[in-house]
């Protein structure tokens, strides 16, 4: 028997095993149910998104699935680090050796991020006038709708999964009978004859799974302080207040969509925005070239070099767990994200890079950059700095609190 075809019977078996584990497990969460809940404890489409999110095989060498680049442990971030321990600014495709250019945002709560479009919105706690341009969408470039859409993407992408084409993927599905059951009886038993159906029925399970509440728990310190069952700390009140004030900071110009207290806060208007990223050295470097990502241009809805270089603004929900930051991955430590923004103030005292001990490299694309924002604020004395942090760990999914590092700041009283 050739080499290939025993490595892919190996795999195929070793799939079977872990789909009866995954059902197994579906049945016992339905029996500590109460009976008007185990009807929605049946394997649904959600169920079976789980299982194709975390399906190896469904890349070119069967070693990488959307949960590596998006583990659910870790916050649905690529937690993968280098040989210093760091973690990767961009992602490794499935061959160990392609290197994506950007950083693979985290999936929690981005079914709130609304379809791709133009629309006008007041903004929240800001000074600034109401912001009328494009929002929302999937990937840091909005260049595909919805959740459904950006399923589609990484399996065919050449740096990630590295399948050749839709009928490739159809074919890894069809070789499980389980998958081909279960196709059948959520999309018909026709799903299979048409490669792009087939296709799209994989990704529209896996959005299915990506609403759930895995994804979007809503359960951090500051719901449960909303939901009154604690309290803040000193520092992360003084760090909320300076979060939410027209006086001081201008982060929810772009960090807040709803009034203040809504149970449903994403901490992003899913704006778009050039914040003077500045490029990533050591990623252009990795990568034997430079890299000016075009950002909202990307989009092929999108024209106009005013769009040069402008990106969606991330959810803050699980941040302080989720570095490193910006789209490039540029910035390791969130406390850095803070006095970076800081610096565009007139008179900040945080004009050094506390990462490279170096003044702040210029914004890899001048052009664009939205400066009216930046500037819209006071500087923040470092004090002010750790209690911003403080408050945005608060964010943090209840089971990811553990993966808080303090890194020299500490929050409770």
């Amino acid at each position: 028997m050739p080499v290939g075809q025993h490595k892919s019977r190996k795999n195929h078996r070793l799939f079977r095993i872990v789909i009866s584990i995954s059902l197994f497990a579906v049945f016992l969460t339905s029996c500590t149910k109460h009976p008007e809940q185990q009807a929605e404890s049946k394997f649904n489409q959600a169920s079976l998104g789980e299982v194709l999110f975390h399906d190896v095989n469904l890349s070119l060498n069967r070693q990488q699935s959307c949960a590596t680049c998006h583990n659910p442990q870790h916050g649905f971030i690529d937690n993968r680090t280098d040989s210093n321990g760091m973690r990767l600014a961009t992602s490794l495709g499935t061959d160990g050796s392609s290197l994506g250019d950007r950083n693979a945002p985290t999936a929690s709560y981005a079914a709130f991020s609304p379809e791709f479009r133009i629309e006008k919105h007041p903004r929240f706690n800001s000074q600034q006038p109401d912001y009328e341009g494009y929002v929302g969408g999937q990937f840091l470039d909005g260049r595909e709708k919805d959740l459904a859409g950006q399923a589609g993407g990484p399996p065919l992408n050449p740096v990630e999964m590295q399948m050749p084409d839709k009928q490739s993927v159809v074919e890894r599905i069809k070789e499980n009978p389980f998958y081909v059951e279960k196709f059948k009886e959520f999309y018909g038993d026709s799903i299979f004859e048409d490669n792009n159906l087939a296709y799209t029925a994989m990704t529209k399970a896996i959005a299915e799974f990506e609403k759930t509440e895995k994804f979007s728990p809503f359960d951090s310190k500051y719901d449960r302080v909303l939901r009154g069952e604690e309290q803040f700390s000193f520092k992360e009140l003084s760090g909320k207040s300076l979060f939410f004030s027209q006086q001081f900071t201008n982060c929810a110009t772009c960090h807040q969509s709803k009034p203040n207290g809504h149970a449903q806060e994403t901490f992003s208007n899913y704006e778009y925005h050039n914040i003077g990223v500045p490029a990533n050295m050591k990623l252009e470097a990795q990568l034997g070239r430079e890299v000016k990502d075009k950002g909202l241009l990307n989009n092929p809805l999108v024209a106009g070099k005013e769009h040069l270089a402008k990106f969606k603004v991330p959810t803050l929900r699980n941040i302080a767990v989720t570095g490193p930051y910006m789209h490039n991955g540029v910035f390791q430590d969130l406390k850095t994200v803070i006095e970076f923004y800081d610096h565009f103030l007139i008179g900040s005292q945080h004009q050094i890079n506390p990462e490279t001990g170096e003044k702040w490299l210029e914004p890899e694309v001048p052009l664009t950059v939205a400066l009216e924002e930046l500037k819209d604020g006071r500087k923040l004395k470092p004090m002010q700095v750790e209690q911003m942090v403080c408050f945005l760990r608060t964010l943090t999914d209840k089971k990811y609190e553990h993966l808080i590092e303090e890194k020299g700041i500490k929050c409770s009283d």
